[in-house]
């Protein structure tokens, strides 16, 4: 069996990002998405790091993490798509820059429709060419 962290893969984790926020909000939620993969999916998470000291430091996604800018529209269509093709998902929304924790943050997104979400950024893991059709319009982050 191959290792599923070793090139090539045959998955992608690919976040989107908003194209309006501050940075300190596009760098915020890129952070809160890539946690939601590394939770949904463990297998993906590598081993511990060393330095040649010793000291230990904690592991990382053990695969890129492709991040992309879109539109307002793009994101709720992408968030359509995922949900079509049963890709999981994670998302943030502009509510959840004013809550303080986890539990106010499920709240607001509990309280709206998913199609009425304010999406301000969404995460998804899965083959690279479903994952490639669900963020159809978006454009790699510069």
């Amino acid at each position: 069996m191959d290792d599923i962290l070793q090139p090539p893969f045959d998955s992608k984790i690919a976040i989107a990002v908003r194209d309006d926020l501050a940075t300190w909000q596009r760098l915020n939620v890129t952070a809160f998405l890539a946690s939601g993969v590394a939770a949904a999916h463990p297998h993906l998470i590598g081993a511990p790091y060393a330095d040649a000291d010793g000291t230990a430091y904690l592991p990382l996604l053990g695969m890129p993490v492709l991040v992309f800018r879109a539109s307002v529209e793009t994101l709720g269509a992408a968030r359509e798509r995922a949900v079509r093709r049963g890709l999981p998902l994670a998302v943030y929304t502009g509510d959840m820059f004013r809550t303080g924790h986890d539990e106010a943050n499920r709240a607001v997104v509990a309280a709206v429709g998913g199609a009425a979400l304010d999406l301000v950024g969404l995460a998804v893991h899965g083959p690279r060419n479903a994952v490639d059709k669900v963020l159809k319009g978006a454009s790699l982050h510069p």
